[in-house]
């Protein structure tokens, strides 16, 4: 007779149902698993049979067959070792369908019969409870990530016989956690670096704010030692704690991919994701037979600092240009496609030129036109134009840099106004399904970005004199509604306006001339 035990699996970041299905026919032993499986699901053979023998349970002596259904979705990874162990179980007797119809079972089993933890149990258990889940045996040490969940009863064993036990006799209790604790622990966070550290640079630092109020991004031009990448990895210090909606849009992510430590499951900072130059196009933006996060959705409502951004392939920073503009990324496959979110801060870094000096007040230039003109072609102008603020980051004079009585402002005061700005902007769009001013579609800036007569004629003439793409126009706009956030005002000024053109016309082609 065919038992069904219910189980699922993630594809990308979505999960879905499967039925595993077990059956026992009169045959040579042997042990078969259809359904699309891939290797490491095949690989469950040898598993779930040692698990159930060193568990003190028997196997069966004739051929056990297990479909996975739906058939023509494809299954991967280990966590059906424990509904596949549970359906031969329900063959033997030691369990019944009726006792586990109620039940999901995910987990990989070694061949002791302990139940080993899976990535990707918060998306998979988030999907299951969409789809009428109600109980969940998860392994023991993915408990903390899948309990993150409310409204949902979630099990955690140890070793196979403690699931049997459960329906047998000893009753495992659900387990519950205080969501609300992992969210506070960002409260008391240090930070290794701090703007009170940085002398100088008033420009650069007020963009990373502007960067940080409106999650816009930005690109810093300078010479070698003017502190582009000590103020870039100041940037987190200044961003605001993650709600809710985004810590588990992050923990997601990471869970699939296996970054999540057992003593901390729920992610609450921000990440920051410092990529090489060396990185390729499919470690930036994912990929693999079977796709896995990039660099850009490991970012996801945090930032990506690209140091040295002109030495990056000019086709790997191509690929850049629609997840930046989509807040997403599509990765298609013969098979099948998945999308992952990227909805990051690109924080870049560059010399102006091929030896860094260029338009440097103490030190000449020593390369050629060509050699320049060269070097800043790596950066397109499609790229540059998702990029909001394009500042000059100059190197500091010998008075500046030993001046030991200059006051800095620390980076919590700073983010205190970031955190003020992003309240304002969570109040402003609660209706409109974004949380930052960079998120703005076209029609949501005709209705949040208006501005008087005065204003848009100082636009008009900014289109003509730069002559300003749509794109760009729009993004000036938005950067201007963070300005204006940041000064808690409630409507967007000239003011507002001219430094949101400050901040964005830095024109490479002349820059240093």
């Amino acid at each position: 007779m065919v038992n069904r035990v219910k189980s699922g699996t993630v594809i990308g970041l979505n999960a879905y149902e499967v039925w595993v299905e077990t059956d026992v026919v009169n045959s040579l032993p042997a042990f078969s698993i259809v359904g699309l499986p891939d290797t490491a699901v095949n690989e469950a053979r040898d598993r779930v049979k040692s698990a159930i023998k060193n568990s003190g349970y028997t196997f069966p002596s004739r051929k056990v067959v297990v479909n996975l259904a739906p058939a023509d979705l494809k299954k991967n990874g280990t966590g059906f070792d424990l509904p596949i162990a549970i359906g031969v179980l329900i063959e033997e007797e030691i369990l019944t369908s009726e006792q586990v119809k109620e039940y999901f079972f995910i987990g990989e089993l070694s061949l002791d019969g302990i139940i080993r933890p899976i990535n990707g149990i918060l998306p998979l258990v988030l999907g299951l409870k969409d789809s009428g889940a109600k109980n969940i045996f998860v392994p023991m040490q993915n408990v903390k990530e899948a309990a993150l969940i409310d409204g949902i009863n979630i099990y955690g064993a140890e070793h196979l016989t403690d699931v049997v036990g459960h329906f047998v006799e000893n009753k495992i209790t659900p387990a519950k956690i205080d969501i609300q604790k992992y969210l506070n622990d960002d409260s008391d966070q240090e930070y290794p670096y701090d703007f009170k550290d940085v002398k100088g640079q008033q420009k650069a630092k007020k963009a990373l704010e502007i960067a940080a109020a409106g999650g816009h991004n930005l690109l810093m031009i300078g010479s070698p030692g003017s502190g582009k990448t000590l103020m870039a990895k100041c940037f987190p210090s200044i961003l605001p704690p993650m709600t809710l909606q985004e810590a588990l849009e992050l923990t997601k992510i990471y869970s699939i991919s296996g970054l999540l430590k057992e003593d901390k499951p729920l992610m609450v900072q921000r990440p920051f994701r410092a990529v090489h130059h060396t990185a390729s196009a499919n470690g930036i933006i994912g990929g693999g037979s079977s796709p896995k996060p990039g660099e850009i959705t490991l970012a996801h409502r945090g930032a990506l600092f690209l140091d040295e951004m002109v030495e990056f392939p000019r086709n790997v920073l191509e690929v850049l240009r629609q997840p930046l503009e989509d807040g997403e990324i599509i990765i298609s496959r013969a098979k099948h496609s998945v999308k992952y979110p990227a909805k990051f801060i690109l924080i870049g870094a560059m010399n102006p030129c091929p030896c860094g000096f260029l338009g440097d007040k103490e030190k000449n230039c020593t390369c050629t036109d060509f050699q320049i003109n060269r070097y800043l072609s790596k950066l397109s102008g499609p790229l540059l134009d998702r990029i909001d603020l394009q500042i000059d980051v100059p190197r500091l004079t010998p008075e500046e840099l030993l001046n030991t009585n200059s006051i800095e402002e620390s980076s919590a005061v700073i983010r205190k106004r970031v955190i003020n700005a992003r309240k304002i902007q969570s109040e402003r769009y609660k209706n409109e399904n974004i949380l930052t001013n960079s998120e703005l579609t076209s029609k949501l800036i005709k209705k949040y970005c208006k501005i008087d007569t005065a204003s848009e004629q100082i636009l008009k003439l900014a289109a003509v004199k730069y002559q300003l793409s749509g794109r760009r126009y729009d993004r000036i706009l938005k950067l201007a509604r963070t300005i204006a956030d940041l000064d808690n005002s409630e409507h967007i000024t000239q003011n507002h306006i001219m430094q949101a053109l400050q901040y964005r016309m830095l024109n490479l082609e002349e820059y240093g001339k």
